[in-house]
C-alpha cells in the first residue's frame, strides 16, 4: 500500500516544481516584455493623448506641455496659442467623471471629451454626445449653468441625468475659469 502512496507524493512534488519553474519563466518573460514594451506603451499613451487633443482642437499644429501645470497643454497654430487642453474632473452620480477639455485663451470652451465615468449607462454616455457637447462651445465660465429650460447662456440638462449634466458642466466651468485666470496671468 505504502509504495503507491510514496509515488503519488513524489509526483505531486514534481508537478509543484514544474509549476514553480513555469511561473518563474512566465514571470521573467512578462518582465522582459514589459521592459521592452513600457516605452512603446508610454509613446502610445502620448499618441492617444495627442489624438484626443487633435480631436478637440482640430486646427492646432502642435501641443506643448504648459510649465508648472500638470497635464496642461498649449495648442499652437503658427506659433500662437489657440487653446489650452486641460484635464477636468467632477463628481457625478456614480463617482468621478474624468474629462479633457479645450479652452480658448480668452476662457471660452471649445470642446471636451469624457475619458471615464461611472454614470448610469445610457444616461451618462449622453453627456459625451455632440448634441449635449455643442451647447458648451464658445461659452465662458459664467454662462455654464445647467437649467431645465434653455437660454443661449445656459446648458440644457440631459433628460433624466441632471446630476451628470451638472457634474460635467461644473468640471468644464472650473477648467474654463482656471484657463482664463492662467491666460490673463501670462499677459501681464
Amino acid at each position: 500500500m505504502s509504495h503507491g502512496h510514496e509515488q503519488q507524493s513524489s509526483s505531486i512534488f514534481k508537478v509543484g516544481i514544474n509549476l514553480a519553474i513555469a511561473c518563474f519563466l512566465s514571470g521573467a518573460v512578462i518582465a522582459s516584455t514589459y521592459a521592452m514594451t513600457a516605452p512603446i506603451a508610454a509613446q502610445e499613451r502620448i499618441n492617444q493623448k495627442n489624438k484626443a487633443m487633435k480631436e478637440l482642437v482640430a486646427d492646432a499644429q502642435e501641443f506643448k506641455p504648459v510649465d508648472g501645470k500638470t497635464d496642461w497643454y498649449a495648442a499652437l497654430k503658427d506659433g500662437k496659442i489657440v487653446a489650452y487642453v486641460v484635464p477636468a474632473e467632477s463628481k457625478g452620480y456614480g463617482g468621478a467623471i474624468k474629462m479633457v477639455t479645450a479652452i480658448s485663451p480668452d476662457g471660452k470652451v471649445i470642446d471636451y471629451k469624457i475619458l471615464a465615468h461611472n454614470e448610469t449607462p445610457g444616461l451618462g454616455d449622453k453627456a459625451a454626445e455632440p448634441k449635449f457637447r455643442k451647447q458648451f462651445a464658445g461659452k465662458a465660465a459664467q454662462d455654464l449653468e445647467v437649467v431645465k429650460t434653455p437660454t443661449d447662456k445656459n446648458i440644457q440638462a440631459l433628460t433624466g441625468a441632471t446630476i451628470t449634466s451638472r457634474a460635467v458642466t461644473k468640471g468644464i466651468r472650473e477648467a474654463a475659469e482656471q484657463v482664463a485666470a492662467y491666460a490673463a496671468s501670462q499677459k501681464k
